[in-house]
């Protein structure tokens, strides 16, 4: 049977990838898991090889292939066991650099992209503060246009990368008075006097850092606002599509690699005389999880191929994670449960997992967010679009 959406190309690069992940990646995850900090020969390694270049113009190292090479790293990167690894690595290429690629200008793109995509600086993006959450509008860290430079005052939250990275993509309200219409995205670099960061104690996501962030009189160029002064919402919005779809596939990912490591297990494991796979209860259940997430990856593949062909996909990206993510939860508490005792044991993979994959449907935009802009688009018939 033809494979709709993958060539034998990506299958070569998936199996590369794979490889270079268990002989680079998996020997340190255990300790970047205790130390909650990836060391930064790795981040070299995988611009060396050209993993962060895979969506980005040839111009500044990147490889311009089609958006399935996406869809393969992030699969790939789910199968290490390590959310908060994988967090890192998609946050800096698909959410900090998709900004810079997309609003930064030309002198921008040399400097912080080219040393993006060759490993030589990390980055993170600003948008979530302590105070607004998933409400993007309510922002209320300020901007303010002093002669040729911008003057940022407020702070940021739940910030993936946010205290080792090298610079920063930060929204800030360069008009409050005009809400959600005033707000502009700005490139920051981490030694900028005035910002300090403060690293989050998370329940899972362990490898990764994850900061809260103060800007105290911070003082940048004016070069260093991006695309067009307060157009960052929609910019922002623009690109949630891409963000939605990223989790939505980590989440059918993690789920598929739960399923395949509970498969293995029950094959092996014994009780009343024969292999635990043979008792219908957990056969059946089996079934209803693998079939949960078949639907979840072949729906996340098709959004993905409209995406790569330029179509405006916010609903269907949203409906992605909404879902991907809520089945993810269910499948991997019942993998889980399918190991009995073992599961609880933090030996065994499905406890840390159990605890990364609970991020889902609350990062990038909570679940119960996600229903209310579905039911805006379908109930309410309002129709977003993509910055001209």
């Amino acid at each position: 049977m033809p494979n709709l959406y993958f060539t034998e190309e990506h299958e070569m690069f998936r199996e590369s990838l794979r490889e270079f992940l268990q002989k680079e990646v998996v020997p340190y995850i255990e300790k970047w898991e205790k130390t909650g900090q990836i060391e930064r020969f790795i981040w070299k390694k995988f611009g060396d090889m050209g993993y962060f270049g895979l969506a980005y113009p040839e111009k500044y190292g990147g490889l311009d292939l089609d958006l399935f090479y996406t869809v393969i790293l992030l699969e790939e990167l789910q199968r290490i066991n390590s959310g908060g690894f994988a967090a890192a690595i998609w946050a800096h290429v698909y959410l900090a650099m998709t900004h810079i690629n997309k609003e930064g200008d030309e002198a921008i793109k040399e400097k912080y992209l080219t040393a993006s995509i060759s490993g030589d600086m990390v980055g993170c993006l600003c948008i979530t503060e302590p105070f607004g959450g998933s409400d993007v509008a309510g922002m209320r860290t300020t901007a303010v246009k002093k002669g040729d430079t911008y003057v940022i005052n407020g702070s940021k939250t739940f910030i993936t990368n946010g205290v080792y990275s090298d610079y920063l993509v930060v929204a800030a309200k360069t008009k409050p008075e005009l809400g959600n219409k005033g707000i502009s995205i700005f490139v920051i670099d981490r030694d900028t006097p005035g910002i300090s960061a403060t690293k989050l104690d998370k329940l899972g996501w362990r490898a990764s850092d994850t900061g809260e962030i103060a800007f105290d009189n911070v003082e940048i160029p004016v070069s260093h606002l991006m695309g067009e002064e307060n157009q960052g919402f929609p910019y922002i919005m623009q690109h949630f599509a891409l963000e939605r779809l990223i989790m939505g596939i980590n989440a059918h990912a993690r789920a598929e690699f739960a399923l395949e490591y509970a498969k293995q297990y029950m094959s092996e494991r014994t009780a009343f005389g024969k292999t635990i796979d043979k008792f219908q209860a957990l056969r059946h259940t089996y079934a209803d999880c693998e079939t949960q997430m078949e639907i979840c990856k072949q729906f996340n593949y098709y959004v993905a191929k409209r995406l790569d062909m330029g179509h405006y996909v916010v609903k269907e990206a949203t409906m992605s994670k909404l879902q991907s993510t809520k089945m993810a939860d269910d499948v991997i508490y019942q993998c889980l449960q399918f190991l009995g005792g073992y599961g609880y044991m933090e030996e065994y993979p499905l406890a840390r997992m159990s605890r990364d994959s609970r991020l889902g449907p609350i990062g990038g935009g909570t679940s119960e967010i996600l229903r209310e802009i579905i039911a805006k688009m379908v109930i309410d018939e309002k129709d977003y679009k993509p910055v001209t």
